[in-house]
């Protein structure tokens, strides 16, 4: 999709619909982010989850999948990803939406209170102990309990937070007194947990109770299809916030955003065009120049790339992955969520044949021979 006009920075993003079987040609204009006239029929519009991308719809159908259950949820993802938000769509289409959604962020609170902020405490239990103190476990009672960079919670509380997922009962601290809890816990990590667990820093036990249901958020730059939506809502967010009037944003201004790689991911992009907003004068958006951020992997495209170039490289990258097999469990169409025949249409549409997969494999460094693009 080479961007050859100004896109309207205030028209309605088209977002995904409950049937993820629909084609992104075919879905249907909904509400975006919690704000007036947003329509509540679509929850992950209302948590804030925007996009139309496969991967993106892939999560939201495994959040949906598991909501119906109790089970322990370990959503794994980049910082600025947007965990949070798919911690909040689960619970709010779990049947304990109508109790509470209590977060925790494990890093945000001094090591030596994480037990008293997440089990309570007794008046008198420690020095500056005035009052007894609830804990976000009896907050979250009947309701769901999210807690954020699991990874960073100190080993010596893990055995505590096991017990309490096992047996679902604690105590608070300076109490001998049991509280049952009736509590749905989701984690989120931005870490590796099974790495921390073979250098001893997180338990075994606690990762496999935590990682009933894994969910894995992908980067942005993994969906670049999804930048558009999020970058039109984003400027219309703004301007309205700043009584600005964006009518819209320049070819050449988008393309510089797709082809950002975003290593702070959503979160990263949502500050940008809150700068690019602010910064703006007239009715077009302005980009100022975007920040190196944190060094990734990935190669930033390069200037001249499209779009559709980003797209393009993309099935090939999974092509290659696949031997050039398109269809069955293990071919490319599975690998992105699309069916077969919608592959072959956006490899015609893309100019993906045959010849593309013999270059590629040309280029390998393992020399083995494979088929042409098999369906």
């Amino acid at each position: 999709m080479a961007m050859m006009r100004e896109t309207s920075a205030i028209a309605e993003p088209t977002a995904w619909t409950e049937d993820p079987r629909i084609t992104p040609s075919r879905r249907a204009d909904v509400g975006r982010t919690v704000e007036p006239g947003d329509d509540p029929s679509n929850p992950a519009a209302v948590h804030g989850i925007i996009g139309g991308s496969l991967a993106l719809r892939r999560v939201i159908r495994l959040a949906e999948i598991v909501a119906a259950t109790d089970a322990a949820v370990l959503i794994r993802g980049e910082t600025g990803t947007g965990k949070e938000l798919i911690g909040g769509l689960i619970h709010t289409l779990s049947t304990r939406r109508g109790r509470p959604f209590v977060k925790f962020n494990c890093t945000a609170i001094p090591a030596g209170l994480l037990e008293s902020e997440l089990f309570g405490h007794e008046r008198g239990a420690f020095t500056g102990a005035i009052a007894r103190r609830i804990g976000r476990f009896e907050l979250a009672h009947g309701g769901t309990l999210l807690l954020d960079e699991i990874g960073d919670l100190p080993l010596d509380l893990q055995p505590k937070l096991l017990r309490v997922l096992e047996e679902q009962e604690f105590e608070r601290v300076g109490s001998a007194h049991t509280i049952r809890s009736d509590v749905r816990v989701i984690a989120a990590t931005n870490r590796p947990l099974e790495e921390l667990v073979e250098a001893g820093e997180f338990r075994a036990d606690l990762y496999y109770r935590l990682n009933v249901f894994p969910i894995d958020v992908p980067a942005l730059r993994e969906r670049p299809e999804d930048i558009p939506l999020l970058v039109r809502h984003f400027v219309a967010h703004h301007a309205r916030s700043l009584g600005r009037r964006i009518e819209s944003i320049p070819p050449d201004v988008m393309e510089r955003l797709v082809r950002h790689p975003w290593p702070g991911n959503v979160r990263e992009l949502q500050h940008a065009i809150h700068r690019a907003v602010i910064l703006s004068r007239g009715a077009s958006l302005q980009l100022p120049p975007l920040d190196a951020g944190v060094k990734i992997a990935r190669t930033p495209a390069p200037p001249g790339e499209t779009f559709d170039d980003v797209v393009r490289e993309r099935i090939l990258e999974v092509l290659r992955q696949t031997n050039g097999v398109v269809a069955g469990p293990r071919g490319a169409a599975a690998r992105l969520g699309l069916k077969r025949t919608t592959l072959m249409s956006k490899m015609e549409k893309l100019g993906i044949g045959p010849g593309d997969m013999t270059t590629a494999r040309a280029q390998r460094p393992v020399a083995q021979s494979a088929p042409s693009i098999a369906l």
